[in-house]
């Protein structure tokens, strides 16, 4: 079978594109035949080893022990481990594993959910790691009711477009934050109102929120403050790429002090993986509520492109790794 993987730590150059013997899934895993996948930052601080703490994670300081890429996934069941029950060979699903560059993949079963039929592959494999930030950040962080007041800065990103619908669906306000090249999509895909960041600041408007999901992280919490209200809650969800990692701890410190002193509450979102979520994106999706933002297409031979783009931080959605099986 066809991989991506890479031996050491650098930029997408060190990606190899190479034939491996096919896998096999264990008692408590599934096999997939890939039919779409996704890039993520998630992958490119795992490709270059960046922050250093990503290199523990990896299992590796100087090189990476599991050379393996990728973590999005869609796909047909190809074979099951004797302890599967909930899916069967055929069976098409979408969610997380290890190594989703690649025509085929093993992933556990609490990782996967079915995938609508009315959804596509690659609509499905948009979903995972961009989605869990934009559903736990929203609803377990930012505890947001219908009606209140929501901001999303990054609204044209990967997180921000799944964001700014899933606000939508729980019956929220919802204000983006975007380039001017992105205001028209952002409004399209439900948007109340949109903010062109180089027209406007948001953080000095006269507008308040209930809660801001910050999924770029360029304004710091004293700034959003500002617009909002009394007991509103910001959720981090990104940042720069040095701060990937070490960004999160610091800020939850600085959060706690703060929250001594003032009633608005700083938290932030690191997605887990969930199949109780994977099915709520997947009836979202069903519904039409939730339509995937799909910026660009590539092969799997193509993915060091894809991360090239990606890292260039213009992406509007997401980007996917499609496999041609014809």
């Amino acid at each position: 079978m066809k991989t991506i993987s890479y031996k050491r730590y650098g930029s997408p150059d060190v990606l190899q594109y190479e034939e491996v013997i096919k896998l096999v899934p264990g008692d408590d895993e599934v096999l997939i035949r890939v039919r779409a996948a996704a890039v993520n930052p998630y992958d490119w601080h795992f490709m270059r080893g960046e922050p250093y703490p990503v290199r523990i994670a990896a299992g590796g300081l100087r090189k990476p022990k599991d050379s393996r890429l990728g973590a999005d996934v869609a796909g047909e069941i190809e074979a099951v481990g004797r302890n599967i029950t909930q899916f069967k060979p055929g069976d098409g699903v979408f969610g997380c594993c290890k190594g989703a560059f690649a025509e085929y993949a093993c992933a556990s079963e609490s990782k996967l959910a079915r995938k609508p039929d009315n959804v596509t592959f690659e609509q499905a494999a948009s979903v995972p790691i961009a989605a869990f930030t934009a559903l736990q950040g929203l609803r377990d962080k930012g505890k947001l009711q219908p009606g209140q007041k929501v901001l999303v800065n990054g609204a044209a990103g990967g997180v921000g477009t799944f964001a700014v619908q899933i606000a939508k669906s729980f019956g929220a306000e919802v204000t983006g934050v975007c380039s001017t090249r992105n205001v028209e999509m952002v409004r399209s895909i439900g948007a109340d109102q949109v903010v062109d960041y180089t027209q406007e600041n948001f953080t000095t408007s006269a507008r308040r929120y209930d809660v801001i999901l910050d999924c770029v992280g360029n304004h710091t919490f004293s700034q959003c403050r500002r617009v909002l209200n009394p007991r509103g809650i910001y959720v981090g969800a990104g940042g720069t790429s040095d701060n990937w990692m070490i960004g999160p701890l610091t800020s939850a410190i600085k959060a706690l002090v703060l929250s001594w002193f003032v009633s608005q509450k700083q938290v932030m979102v690191l997605a887990k993986a969930s199949q109780e979520d994977l099915v709520i994106m997947g009836q979202l999706m069903a519904s039409g509520k939730v339509t995937p933002v799909i910026d660009k297409r590539y092969s799997l031979c193509q993915v060091p492109d894809a991360i090239r783009y990606l890292e260039a931080g213009h992406a509007r959605g997401k980007v996917v790794i499609t496999l041609d099986w014809r």
